[in-house]
């Protein structure tokens, strides 16, 4: 586009400052949440309002802030679990399957050791819930390691695998909570029996003590990438595969690797909803939906550009939204669906700005060309 004597002009990044990301996720997110003010007008509700409920519900509220913090913590694992592959250039699709089987490990552990209704016997809490939560990170890890293997060994492709064995493990989950399932309610009710009171989660001023493994896991994979021989071979193998196998990198390893410390944290955030989140304490009967959301992992990986510490403002964020959103439907009387479409215009909206990631716009002046007296170029 030209205006004047000046040309606008995209030009390709050489590099990206931290600074710069932040403004263009910044500018993305106010363009988003204007792009999504035309649902409000359309409604008939003021999106100054509408925001400010969401907002003020989400993060403020003394009932709405720890549901953002609990489902924050679920994104964050979520979120890590799908950015160690991909700094290997590897996609993990399947945090949702590695989030049901946290949940089933965690539950097992107290089938195999003492039954439903009671705590296991002769095993105190303060070993019962480090059992659960090994569990619940075993559990998800097996489950990463089947596609890591599989990409390793034989190349085949890790986002169907990792989409199949979603599939999988959520028809096991409905087999095991519904009618003569092992994990089933007493009650009938379509979901697994409860957890006992002296298994519940340690809160840490009213927080499950998650957050600190999902806050520790982020910091663990920052200095992981940053500073140790196992970060580079993972980053050498996104880059290049070809050329880590040429300088000893094993290619089996890596795909094998990062899937299982994926599943780890993924089996982990299915220990945090359904063991230790409070007034849940069970796999609910809407445990799909929790397996819907841990694809906003992907995008929240995505647009931290894989940076394990960008991820916590973008999953709080992400987290807030979801939260807000599902409550100003029922206050503003809206249509269902608020929260789902507040997040997909973000996510849109976010992955679209990335463009500004890889190109910038300049203002160029053009080049003025004189004519000579007798019409020829000097």
């Amino acid at each position: 586009m030209r205006v004047g004597a000046y040309e606008l002009k995209l030009e390709k990044r050489v590099a990206l400052a931290g600074w710069e990301a932040t403004i263009i996720s910044i500018l993305a997110i106010v363009f988003a949440l204007a792009l999504f003010s035309i649902l409000f007008i359309l409604a008939g509700v003021h999106p100054l309002s509408a925001y400010r409920e969401i907002l003020a519900y989400a993060f403020v509220n003394s009932y709405g802030l720890p549901l953002t913090v609990n489902r924050f913590i679920f994104l964050l694992l979520c979120t890590s679990a799908f950015i160690i592959p991909l700094r290997a250039r590897l996609w993990n699709i399947g945090m949702t399957g590695q989030f049901y089987a946290g949940a089933l490990g965690a539950f097992a552990v107290l089938l195999a050791f003492g039954g439903k209704a009671l705590p296991p016997p002769h095993l105190p809490p303060a070993l019962v819930i480090p059992l659960m939560v090994t569990a619940a990170a075993l559990s998800g890890a097996v489950l990463g390691a089947i596609a890591g293997f599989l990409k390793g060994r034989f190349n085949v492709n890790e986002i169907v695998v990792t989409m199949l064995l979603n599939f999988i493990l959520y028809w096991l989950v409905a087999h095991m909570i519904k009618e003569g399932g092992p994990f089933m309610n007493p009650g009938g009710r379509g979901e697994s029996f409860e957890l006992p009171p002296s298994v519940y989660a340690p809160l840490i001023a009213g927080t499950p003590f998650t957050i600190l493994l999902a806050l520790g896991a982020a910091v663990f994979l920052h200095f992981l990438f940053a500073k140790s021989r196992l970060g580079y071979q993972i980053k050498a193998h996104g880059h290049s595969p070809a050329a880590a196998r040429y300088a000893g990198i094993s290619t089996f390893k890596i795909p094998f690797l990062v899937f299982v410390m994926g599943g780890v944290l993924a089996g982990l955030a299915g220990y945090h909803y359904f063991a230790a989140v409070p007034g849940v304490y069970k796999i609910a009967r809407n445990y799909g939906y929790f397996g819907d959301l841990a694809f906003y992992g992907i995008i929240c990986g995505l647009i931290s550009l894989g940076n394990p510490l960008a991820a916590i403002p973008i999953a709080l964020l992400f987290g807030g939204l979801s939260v807000g959103g599902r409550y100003v439907q029922g206050k503003l009387d809206m249509g269902f669906g608020v929260d789902y479409a507040l997040l997909g215009v973000l996510m849109i909206t976010l992955v679209a700005f990335q463009f500004f990631y890889r190109y910038r716009m300049v203002w160029m002046k053009t080049r003025r060309e004189t004519v000579s007296v007798d019409g020829n170029l000097p």
